[in-house]
């Protein structure tokens, strides 16, 4: 027994009662104390719901809660939905699962945000038909208890209204009718309309309700499948010392379309700075012609708002995205907010930067690296309103000319709060807008950025090669409270990334990569054309930057080669299209091979008939082979009947029965496998033209 110990002269203070000490107080109404419904562990959340998960337009958000009462009577629970733009409560019957545990779902339609929640109330009327049947099958004598029946009717049809009040008082005059306890009058309190029509018309006043409103951000479908190749437009040119336009641009989309991408991303276009412009290989002192870094924004000839003149004019970008949408690709842009020495702002907005002691304004530093040919933006001004308000007009710039993708530059170096605000203030006016992070940083840092709004983000694939490695990450990414708000991008390369395993594995990686990107993510992209014709060679051994890297000079591409991976990518593209399953990540599952360079999964579609597995040999130097153990039960294959396997890479087909079968890889011809799986195999004669 709990005692309370006094101190001194104090008094224990006993608390009121809702209802009658204290009325007035917000927060125990006169009815709290009548709500005996305990709603708790609400799934999906993020952070107690602090964040919105995220789906795409078309998805079933499947909740499920905790609910329950004191004592033994029936519960009951509704999921309340609804777009933000609307008031009316779409209401979806909550369903038991067992143990106190329910579910119900509800699907989003429409782009922007949605709000959801629970109530929950005790039925009394379910209650009284589960007693009393209990109490008819017991021979017992059920004179009161159908009296108490209909007083239940008659109190609920006091206070109900529309469709379901009316069907309460027809039923209240039938019953008023029908002889006392008579079996007409018991099949009508018994029956399933009765109770319908009860459930309709519980009492608000009595439901307990969770204590905040739950948020999903709905995206479109390309938010989550999608395939992206990087390009730098100054490079489209077939000579290495002519500086490439839009138009050049333009004549490269087909090659682009050809490969099966329908996000094309460009590097920033704008004005490039030419104090402190660096040369080839990074070199802090360029020579005479060096075109500099695009990511060292702004010149006299404007900033974030302009086009570098010498891709061309903005007439002529507007042409680009017209004939990009033409080929089926969108063009994504770069949002990198920094300037040169040279952008307006450091003249316009001195304010808007950080000052050192000595009255100059601070580069960019990742001690020991130093940018002498950019400036961060100082988000600790006391001007910070005004620098917001100012990023936020870019955004909606391009916006205007028909920008719906950015690809945001270092988003961990700027604040959590700008980010939040501005994503959610530009969504709210064009909610199909993509936000791509790209912060390769630590994990925590990179999960915030996605809870505070990035649509999509970069990720630590690039690291990832052994087997293990990718199994426990992308475990992490796809079955962990991770999944509901971070969307994996998965790329291959990019300008500042070129890993050791890409330098050294020749050919056969960039295969194996290629594979794994396009089939472990539902979203991937590469660095081009750097990547289908794999370029591998390092400025310094140990280092990821590129020798001869775009990021400081035009290249000269021969996209002509006849050991390019052009068609590879391409048909690895169109595998990706044509099935289902692998347009998006939950389904993901990984099946045990006894090979630690074989690894193997498996995804499939939402309704279950399209299933891909993929064996990735991820060795690039050996040939490679092992069991493969299937967990036919989650495949949904009978382990007594033979099931087809149709290799989509070289157009093979197999006939396997059981879990565990024969794999084997060589890099160099095949280093990975992406099968269709057939589980129905009905007819004769299917088996007859396999085996």
């Amino acid at each position: 027994m709990k005692k309370t110990i006094r101190t001194g002269t104090s008094k224990s203070v006993r608390p009121e009662p809702p209802g009658r000490g204290n009325q007035e107080s917000p927060e125990t109404p006169a009815t709290e104390g009548r709500l005996r419904v305990a709603i708790e562990h609400i799934e999906p959340q993020v952070d107690g719901g602090r964040y919105p998960i995220k789906r795409v337009v078309g998805d079933t958000v499947i909740v499920e809660a905790d609910l329950f009462a004191d004592g033994h009577d029936v519960i009951r629970g509704l999921l309340r939905s609804r777009h933000e733009t609307r008031d009316e409560w779409l209401e979806t019957p909550l369903s038991p699962l067992g143990n106190d545990r329910w579910q119900a779902s509800f699907e989003v339609t429409e782009l922007g945000r949605y709000r959801y929640s629970i109530i929950g109330w005790v039925d009394h009327f379910a209650t009284w038909q589960r007693d009393m049947r209990k109490r008819l099958s017991a021979q017992q004598d059920v004179t009161v208890d159908i009296l108490i029946g209909r007083q239940l009717i008659e109190q609920a049809a006091c206070h109900a209204s529309g469709s379901s009040g009316r069907r309460l008082k027809d039923l209240q005059a039938v019953l008023s009718h029908a002889d006392s306890g008579s079996e007409a009058q018991l099949d009508l309190l018994l029956g399933q309309e009765a109770g319908t029509a009860m459930a309709d018309c519980v009492d608000r006043r009595l439901c307990s309700a969770y204590d905040r409103e739950l948020m999903v951000v709905v995206d479109r479908p390309k938010a989550r499948f999608s395939a992206w190749y990087e390009m730098f437009p100054r490079s489209t040119t077939n000579d290495q010392h002519t500086h490439g336009t839009f138009k050049d641009c333009e004549a490269r989309l087909s090659y682009i379309a050809e490969m099966g991408f329908d996000v094309l991303y460009l590097p920033p276009i704008h004005p490039i700075g030419e104090t402190h412009r660096k040369g080839r290989n990074n070199n802090p002192r360029g020579e005479a012609g060096s075109v500099g870094s695009p990511w060292a924004i702004g010149s006299r000839s404007g900033g974030h708002k302009a086009i570098h003149s010498e891709l061309g004019t903005l007439d002529d970008f507007k042409q680009l995205l017209a004939a990009a949408q033409a080929q089926g690709i969108e063009i994504a842009l770069d949002l990198a907010f920094q300037c040169s020495p040279d952008h307006p702002y450091v003249k316009e907005h001195p304010e808007w930067f950080m000052t050192r002691p000595d009255g100059t304004i601070q580069f960019a530093e990742n001690p020991p690296k130093k940018y002498q040919d950019i400036f961060p933006l100082n988000f600790e001004t006391d001007a910070f309103p005004q620098l917001w308000t100012e990023l936020r007009s870019v955004v909606e710039f391009w916006i205007d000319l028909g920008i719906r993708i950015f690809r945001v530059d270092n988003p961990h170096t700027k604040p959590f709060q700008f980010w939040k605000w501005l994503i959610a203030d530009v969504k709210s006016s064009y909610p199909e807008t993509i936000f791509l992070s790209e912060a390769f940083t630590r994990p925590k840092v990179m999960y915030h950025l996605a809870k505070v709004g990035f649509t999509q983000s970069y990720t630590y694939f690039a690291w990832r090669n052994s087997k293990a490695e990718l199994t426990d990450y992308f475990t992490e990414l796809t079955r962990s409270p991770v999944q509901e708000f971070f969307r994996p991008n998965l790329w291959t390369n990019t300008p500042d990334i070129l890993t050791e395993q890409l330098q050294h594995g020749g050919r056969p990686v960039f295969m194996a990569r290629l594979a794994l990107a396009a089939t472990l993510g539902a979203s991937y992209g590469i660095y081009g054309p750097a990547f289908e014709l794999y370029e591998h060679r390092p400025q310094k051994p140990g280092h990821e930057e590129y020798l001869d890297s775009e990021k400081y000079e035009v290249r000269r591409w021969d996209l002509t080669r006849p050991d390019s991976l052009k068609e590879f990518i391409g048909l690895i593209n169109r595998i990706r299209r044509e099935n289902p399953a692998l347009h998006s990540d939950g389904s993901l599952r990984f099946h045990p091979v006894d090979n630690d360079y074989l690894l193997a999964y498996s995804k499939q579609s939402a309704d279950g008939l399209n299933i891909i597995l993929v064996v990735v040999n991820v060795s690039p130097h050996h040939v490679h082979s092992g069991w493969l153990e299937l967990d036919l039960a989650a495949l949904g294959i009978q382990s007594n009947r033979p099931f087809q396997v149709h290799d989509l890479l070289t157009n093979a087909y197999y006939l396997w029965q059981g879990p565990r079968n024969y794999v084997r890889l060589d890099p160099h011809s095949a280093p990975s496998q992406i099968f269709a799986v057939r589980r129905d195999l009905r007819r004769e004669q299917d088996f007859d033209y396999y085996l």
